[in-house]
């Protein structure tokens, strides 16, 4: 009898003891649960984000331009292309005139820019002819000049001084300006 009145306080120890595993497990499997929906989310989450990258790689990033817009462009740099083309033709048939004028003989360029006289021969002044250079002083006058080299012995006329010097204007002569003298000393 004993062994009878011991069983049943045996059992109901060990359906407490099930009781608290089975609670315990209970409690495990709400926190997984809890843990699985959490994941859920956190998949639907990067889902979307999966999408929205799919979906931005997809379009083209940037501006770009249409096809008809291409070939207005295009069309423009054919015309700059043709007027290059026309500019650089046109370029090229000046320096061909200008060459053929400098090897023709120059088409009429003047030496001097005031005009010879008709009644009197010009003479033009040879760079490699005996000649003298001269710096004008403070004072001096393209007379006096000449009249100076004259009384040295030097016979020049201011023609052939004006002639050696094209351009040369006397009543504008500056300090320091050199001044050819087509002539030889005696």
């Amino acid at each position: 009898m004993t062994a009878l009145l011991m069983a049943p306080v045996v059992v109901p120890a060990q359906d407490a003891a099930v009781e608290e595993r089975l609670s315990s497990l209970s409690a495990q499997i709400d926190v997984l649960k809890e843990a699985k929906e959490l994941q859920n989310k956190r998949i639907e989450a990067l889902e979307k984000q999966v999408s929205d990258l799919q979906a931005q790689v997809s379009k083209p990033a940037g501006d770009y331009a249409s096809t008809d817009e291409l070939k207005k462009v295009a069309d423009a740099v054919r015309e700059v292309d043709k007027k290059r083309q026309a500019d650089s033709e046109n370029v090229a048939d000046q320096l061909e005139r200008i060459r053929k004028a400098v090897v023709g003989g120059g088409m009429g360029r003047r030496t001097t820019s005031t005009p010879a006289p008709t009644d009197t021969p010009k003479t033009t002044f040879d760079a490699t002819a005996p000649h003298m250079e001269h710096k004008v002083e403070s004072g001096e006058t393209l007379s006096a000049i000449i009249k100076a080299y004259r009384d040295k012995g030097v016979k020049i006329t201011q023609q052939q001084v004006l002639d050696a010097n094209p351009g040369l204007k006397p009543e504008k002569m500056k300090v320091g300006q050199t001044i050819i003298i087509p002539a030889t000393a005696p």
